[in-house]
């Protein structure tokens, strides 16, 4: 409330700018996101990558054996 009051408004004067928001925008007037910063599409397509790289991708027994194996592409 404190930031509401700050700007000169109410609680009710508020709600009544984002509902007013909601139908001129037809939808939610900001980006929703995660706690990490992505979108929740985002965040569901990294985290698929991640599963698929853990189940298929490569492993090395050295960061020497990574950078050999990089160079070599």
């Amino acid at each position: 409330m404190l930031i509401l009051n700050k700007l000169g408004m109410d609680l009710s004067t508020a709600i009544n700018i984002y509902l007013v928001r909601i139908i001129e925008k037809k939808g939610i007037p900001f980006e929703i996101v995660t706690e990490n910063g992505f979108t929740p599409e985002e965040e569901a397509r990294i985290l698929k990558e991640m599963a698929w790289a853990k189940k298929h991708g490569k492993r090395y027994l050295s960061t020497k054996a990574m950078f050999k194996d990089i160079m070599k592409q």
